[in-house]
């Protein structure tokens, strides 16, 4: 890596959790500039504006929660175990970029303000829509379940079920819903036949 690569690493790795935390627009370029120790000179000669940031640090945060989920999955032999990787990580938290589920966050705060990063979660949702979808007709091909009459639906309704859980937990501040929530995606999941 070259030293500038090395720099909007940092700064990307540095602000991701504030990001994650506050929101585009809740963080500031003093946040930025005090969570990485550089000046907005110094930021703003590695990324052309805030958005650039914002979007970088999205990216680094999925990547986060998405390589921990393909980690514990490629330990696991079926297509039902691999699917119950979404509820144990989910349901533990552990691992996340401070502030929770980057996904949910930035779709919640960017569908009316934030075109850009609006479009980064969209694909974000629809990607982890089609590998549901991918892991529910290798189940079916290898004879683990049975037909699904609707894929897209199962997948859709797999992570609808997981965020909002994650969401009523956090807005009424009460961390036993998610798990509630997370036991019946697994309950969903066990009764795929």
């Amino acid at each position: 890596m070259t030293k500038a690569e090395k720099t909007r690493q940092f700064i990307v790795e540095k602000t991701a959790p504030i990001f994650n935390k506050k929101g585009y627009a809740g963080t500031s370029i003093s946040d930025m500039t005090e969570a990485t120790g550089l000046t907005k000179g110094s930021i703003y000669g590695n990324f052309a504006n805030k958005d650039e940031v914002a979007l970088a640090a999205f990216d680094h945060n999925v990547k986060k929660v998405t390589s921990m989920i393909r980690a514990e999955m490629d330990k696991k032999k079926t297509v039902r175990e691999k699917l119950l990787v979404y509820v144990d990580v989910y349901d533990r938290s552990q691992g996340f970029p401070e502030g929770g589920c980057p996904i949910l966050n930035t779709a919640v705060e960017s569908d009316d303000t934030h075109e850009d990063l609006r479009k980064r979660v969209m694909g974000i949702i629809l990607s982890w829509k089609d590998y549901i979808i991918t892991l529910l007709e290798e189940g079916v091909r290898t004879k683990e379940f049975k037909d699904i009459a609707d894929p897209e639906q199962t997948a859709l309704s797999i992570i609808a079920t997981i965020e909002g859980g994650i969401m009523i937990a956090r807005v009424t501040g009460k961390p036993h819903y998610k798990h509630q929530v997370l036991q019946h995606v697994g309950k969903m999941i066990r009764a795929l036949k």
